[in-house]
């Protein structure tokens, strides 16, 4: 039987031209738009897919978002990483339940919810205040306080060093990232793994150089991109638009040197 929606809980509302939006319900709280108001006391004791209908006669779907719909959606500080690239971090780096993880830039929180989600403990560094707030709420906001209390953010710079040790994976999404490959080698433990999502190709050049002068090796790049199709009937076609190039995905593991 599916869930139903309570005051408290967040709600995806999707009108009929599919513009989205993110509500939190509470008592006595209202939903307006262009196209009239609907009261946050009609969806509760719903279930996920109920239709409302607005004082104007509007349509609304109310679906119950998903990690990916929430981070599109969600208050914001920085630019967040998109979900088709964190789904593709969670592999790579391979964060796996009960990973003690260093995320370094953790931004509006995109990333460590995907993190957390999937069970890690973090420790976050971040240089700005108002991020370090922002990713904290929003970590709450979706996860709840479960996942909070797994969830850490230090005002830090990485570049002047680490204090955790035997880490399993450190995340970076910073410009820099080469000039956290030495601290990396004594915080991580052996065989743990460094990413770092960065946009330019100087920037990855920059990050393989120190690399390859490390403890580190198995260095890999990828990126991804995400295509979308239209189908309609018999017309199918590729998408007139796509997400391309949003980052560039690195990971390397500690391993020392090999004779």
């Amino acid at each position: 039987m599916s869930p139903v929606f309570a005051y408290g809980d967040l709600v995806l509302l999707v009108d009929r031209k599919k513009r989205r939006y993110l509500v939190r319900l509470v008592e006595e709280g209202q939903f307006h738009s262009h196209a009239g108001y609907i009261a946050h006391a009609d969806f509760v004791g719903q279930a996920d897919g109920y239709l409302a209908r607005s004082t104007r006669g509007a349509t609304y779907l109310a679906v119950t978002p998903t990690l990916g719909e929430f981070i599109i959606q969600m208050p914001r500080g920085a630019q967040v990483i998109y979900p088709k690239d964190i789904g593709a971090i969670l592999m790579s780096a391979d964060i796996f339940p009960g990973a003690r993880v260093l995320e370094a830039g953790v931004g509006s929180g995109a990333l460590s919810m995907g993190m957390l989600r999937v069970g890690a403990n973090i420790v976050g560094y971040e240089l700005r205040e108002d991020f370090a707030a922002k990713a904290v709420s929003n970590v709450t906001a979706f996860l709840g306080a479960e996942a909070a209390s797994r969830y850490r953010v230090e005002l830090r710079d990485i570049y002047e060093g680490i204090d955790e040790r035997d880490l399993d994976r450190i995340v970076l999404d910073l410009p820099e990232p080469w000039n956290v490959v030495k601290h990396a080698q004594t915080a991580l433990r052996p065989g743990g793994i460094l990413f770092a999502y960065v946009p330019s190709t100087v920037q990855i050049a920059r990050l393989h150089e120190a690399l390859v002068d490390s403890a580190f090796g198995m260095a890999e790049t990828i990126e991804v991109l995400h295509r979308g199709w239209y189908v309609k009937g018999d017309a199918v076609r590729p998408d007139h638009r796509m997400v391309a190039h949003t980052g560039f995905l690195t990971t390397a593991r500690l391993l020392g040197e090999i004779e």
